[in-house]
């Protein structure tokens, strides 16, 4: 396995510029996979909203509105499928050994949802991520800036694969925030989109199928509407996963409401988004810091704040990805493609 030289782009903010998240990264060196925890040490009220069809999550019915949790402790997003979400249970163990979760009077009780993305076809599909690995990612988690691209859940991301892998191009895992009116609003973005990724101000793809050659862009959406058939299709073999944090105070509503509208953010850089083969879901977390009121944004705002993180930091996933090449199986980053057609960085 190697992978080419990439420089992130510009700073444009991080999740763990919200008071009280932190973030940590476990990548497995056998193979691309990996996992990612956002820790919220002090609980924070927290929401989901599920818009692709093939999800594999957990935990994700107690963060209905009606029910009774108020206050989750960790969200753990994380490669290997299915066989992933077995990473929750180390974030679990890792946070009751500190004493942190729901006081269920015989004990201590951690409470992290999780979601999973597929990405199985780079190297040896037995290697997933497991409890040790979301140990490990706890361990190395800090309120630091995280790093972008090929680690943790994004490090077998890929992207375009709507006319098979081998057009594909470099997925991965980026961040960003915006503070307005002294509220702060951030995301983590994991992208392994069957669709191609958009910047959102040009509206040009940037990452995605390539043409039969492998030296362009195809342009999946106008690909499709002009008749170009796409590959068969194994349910589940994509999604993009995330977290959007805000420091806000929220009610349990307002939070899944949060997540609800940060799915926009998706839609603007992801075409097409929420498929059949995608399991998008995107989770949200309120730290509770700064009341909404007065001169606060309200939920109007916060909403637009949240799709415009959760846009920049999926642009951001492929931007700071770097190229893999694996046995017989070459997967170009954004990046390299501009630099092998000799255009200037994307960066």
């Amino acid at each position: 396995m190697s992978h080419t030289p990439s420089n992130a782009p510009p700073h444009a903010g991080a999740i763990t510029d919200v008071a009280g998240i932190e973030v940590g990264h476990f990548s497995d060196p056998r193979r691309p996979t990996g996992c990612t925890v956002v820790l919220t040490r002090e609980g924070a009220v927290g929401g989901v909203d599920v818009r692709g069809a093939a999800p594999g999550t957990r935990e994700t019915d107690l963060l209905s509105p009606g029910n009774l949790v108020q206050q989750v402790h960790g969200i753990m997003l994380a490669g290997g499928s299915a066989w992933g979400l077995a990473a929750a249970e180390g974030a679990m163990r890792w946070l009751e050994e500190r004493g942190i979760g729901l006081d269920v009077r015989f004990g201590t009780l951690p409470i992290v949802p999780a979601a999973v993305l597929f990405d199985l076809p780079m190297g040896d599909a037995r290697i997933r991520p497991d409890a040790s690995a979301g140990y490990a990612a706890c361990e190395a988690a800090s309120t630091q800036t995280p790093a972008e691209g090929n680690v943790g859940a994004g490090s077998g991301a890929l992207v375009g694969k709507l006319f098979g892998v081998d057009r594909a191009m470099k997925g991965g895992i980026g961040n960003a925030s915006i503070t307005v009116g002294g509220v702060t609003v951030g995301a983590l973005i994991a992208c392994n989109a069957l669709g191609d990724v958009i910047d959102p101000d040009t509206a040009q793809v940037v990452a995605g199928a390539r043409t039969a050659d492998g030296r362009a862009l195809l342009d999946t959406r106008r690909a499709l509407m002009r008749g170009e058939l796409p590959k068969p299709l194994l349910a589940g073999t994509n999604t993009t996963i995330g977290v959007v944090a805000t420091d806000a105070v929220l009610t349990k509503v307002q939070a899944n409401r949060l997540a609800m509208v940060a799915h926009d953010g998706l839609a603007r850089s992801i075409n097409p988004v929420h498929t059949m083969s995608d399991g998008d879901t995107l989770f949200a977390l309120a730290t509770g810091r700064v009341p909404l009121e007065g001169d606060a944004p309200g939920m109007t705002v916060l909403g637009a704040m949240a799709a415009e993180v959760v846009a920049r930091a999926t642009l951001r996933a492929v931007l700071a990805a770097q190229s893999v090449r694996l046995g017989g199986l070459h997967i170009p980053s954004a990046a390299a493609l501009v630099a092998a057609n000799g255009q200037p960085s994307p960066l």
